[in-house]
């Protein structure tokens, strides 16, 4: 898999039936190791590790329902009251970051309502934090420790 820019974990990888696996520690399984996975796992490890992140606060494939529609957020931070503060969107390596996966995460937040966005690809990474009272979205210079998203 492609190298990033996050710090070196290290990964459970294993192969089954022909298949690369990794283990999501989220969801206690081993998943298919995607090129959107390799991120995903990566950034979840460096959210718990560097960023203090509790891992029982984060959860991933969480399923919304939008217009009617069934989504799934990759991934959504809670805050230990268990209120949802941040929703993280995943894209592979090779995906450009455009405005449609910010428009993907936008909408995304009219069900969930958080203060604080990321989309990665592994390799960029924004942070957007959205003013409760105006709407207004401010590009963050880093990503924040978990205790000030409160």
């Amino acid at each position: 898999m492609q190298k990033l820019q996050l710090p070196i974990f290290p990964l459970n990888i294993k192969e089954a039936n022909g298949q690369k696996l990794i283990f999501d520690r989220i969801r206690k399984k081993f998943v298919s190791l995607t090129p959107e996975e390799w991120v995903r796992q990566n950034f979840i490890n460096y959210l718990i590790e560097e960023k203090k992140y509790p891992e029982s606060l984060i959860a991933n494939e969480m399923e919304i329902t939008l217009y009617g529609l069934s989504r799934r957020c990759d991934t959504v931070i809670y805050s230990r009251e268990g209120k949802p503060v941040m929703i993280v969107e995943f894209k592979a390596a090779t995906v450009q970051i455009t405005q449609q996966v910010f428009e993907q995460i936008a909408a995304y937040n009219l069900k969930l309502k958080v203060k604080y966005l990321i989309v990665s690809n592994g390799l960029k990474h924004y942070c957007i934090q959205i003013d409760a009272t105006s709407g207004k979205a401010m590009v963050m210079d880093t990503i924040p420790n978990h205790d000030a998203l409160i």
